[in-house]
């Protein structure tokens, strides 16, 4: 996954800094509430990894709708408007990290505060898409696509919490958990030749205020924005360099925007502590300059810490980490929740994609483009997918690799060279291969990275572990 600063040559003491409760040089003196200093180091460290998706988010929502219309920027959309990717990420597009490259995206921030928001989709026919939808809390909440709807045509009303009301006669009524939502659209795309098809099931996604249902509804255009947002930094760049205090006012207003989950309120009661509720203005004025000290040292050292967390987390096989657990709905592993914002914001369900990522080859090796290596599936044990597969290429901050042949990616759409007995190279290098080899050629840069693995619609075996990816091996 991609951390954008590099912390990847951490100290055994870093590492164990982001689970640590001791602070260096930490006395009993009493902080808030009556808390020791190592209490209050505790509880920030604990409120960042609690902030930091939710903060995402809001960071990554207000860029992203902060535009006039829905085609001047490349997957910006005013809100409840889809912003429709027509090709495939140029290298310099960092909106968001670990763009894939096997489907066009259709991406959508909806504000259902005032009333619902009616989505159409077309009949897809065969093409497999997915449409996940995501509250700020990151967590998904919802999917129509191929796997849990099918591809007929459909309706669905997406309303807030506590929204009652009358629906269209046939819309399928979907509650959202908090009252702005963002759907990350993926449609099935074979290539740039396939542009046009996609095209056509990308404009049938449509989003309609449930006021407008019935009319010839078009969105507006020439929507004001908002000149005090930053549209250029990356939203990842923008939120780690927030300091503690920062993220932690940041966090106090929007709890009283969008609401917490019911397995929230042992965090809540403890955020308490340090004045922060939902509903209620957070005074950071009230903390005395030594626990404002401790908040901004807890950030720095959760943040610094999670590269480690992410080995650490999921299970590491032949290089490869693996997660399946808690991904895309995270309960109270706000830690995980953190590690997928930072490594890769709008993760889906494990169900509809798994996303194995190797840094290191099968012998251990931090990977390197200063060598030539080769993945190689067994016939018949290319990644079990139920829809299809991709390997991307990244770097270690998550972006695509620009390269000659501008190929950021390789799958089972490809017309690959087989061995002889069924079997299947990638080769993954700077340099090109022969000529015959070309196909298999997955492009990597000079400098180390960091290769991610999709699998759509995952079969049982890539679910439980019965199947797991072979190591990348350096032949050089």
């Amino acid at each position: 996954m991609n951390f954008s600063i590099n912390r990847r040559k951490l100290t055994q003491a870093a590492v164990g800094a982001l689970f640590g409760l001791a602070l260096s040089g930490a006395s009993a003196q009493e902080g808030p509430a009556g808390l020791t200093s190592d209490q209050t180091y505790s509880l920030a460290k604990a409120a960042y990894l609690y902030a930091y998706p939710l903060v995402s988010m809001e960071v990554t929502k207000r860029q992203a709708i902060n535009v006039a219309d829905a085609s001047t920027v490349s997957l910006r959309a005013p809100v409840n408007q889809f912003a429709h990717a027509r090709a495939y990420p140029t290298a310099q597009e960092k909106d968001v990290v670990r763009y894939n490259f096997d489907t066009l995206y259709s991406m959508a921030w909806l504000d259902l505060a005032s009333e619902p928001v009616i989505l159409s989709v077309p009949d897809t026919q065969d093409r497999y898409y997915l449409l996940p939808m995501l509250d700020m809390w990151s967590d998904v909440f919802a999917v129509v696509g191929t796997r849990t709807t099918g591809n007929k045509a459909g309706t669905y009303a997406l309303v807030a919490p506590g929204w009652t009301g009358k629906l269209p006669d046939g819309a399928v009524k979907i509650v959202a958990p908090t009252p702005s939502i963002w759907i990350i659209g993926r449609t099935k795309t074979n290539g740039p030749s396939d542009y046009v098809n996609v095209h056509q099931v990308q404009d049938g996604y449509k989003l309609v205020p449930l006021s407008q249902w019935g009319t010839n509804y078009v969105a507006p255009k020439g929507v004001p924005t908002d000149a005090s947002v930053d549209n250029k930094t990356p939203p990842l760049v923008q939120v780690n360099a927030l300091d503690g205090m920062t993220m932690l006012t940041r966090l106090a207003e929007l709890l009283s925007k969008y609401p917490p989950h019911p397995n929230d309120y042992p965090m809540l009661l403890r955020l308490r502590a340090l004045g922060i509720e939902p509903g209620k203005p957070f005074d950071a004025t009230k903390l005395a300059p030594q626990t404002v000290a401790l908040i901004n040292k807890a950030a720095k050292e959760a943040l610094a810490g999670l590269p480690a967390a992410w080995q650490r987390s999921g299970q590491t096989i032949n290089g490869w980490n693996m997660q399946t657990d808690n991904m895309g709905t995270y309960g109270t592993s706000y830690l995980k929740r953190t590690l997928i914002a930072a490594g890769g914001l709008g993760a889906n369900l494990p169900d509809d994609a798994l996303y194995p990522t190797a840094s290191f080859d099968g012998e251990g090796k931090v990977l390197s483009g200063q060598n030539k290596y080769v993945l190689l599936f067994d016939k018949g044990q290319t990644p079990p997918a139920n829809a299809f597969w991709s390997i991307t290429m990244y770097d270690t901050d998550g972006f695509q690799v620009p390269n000659a042949i501008s190929r950021y990616a390789v799958g089972s759409y490809d017309k690959f060279v087989y061995n002889a007995d069924g079997s299947l190279d990638i080769l993954i290098q700077a340099d090109s291969p022969a000529k015959d080899r070309g196909a298999n050629w997955l492009p990597a840069p000079r400098t180390a990275f960091q290769p991610t693995m999709r699998i759509y619609s995952p079969r049982s075996e890539a679910l439980d572990g019965a199947w797991v990816p072979p190591p990348i091996k350096r032949v050089n």
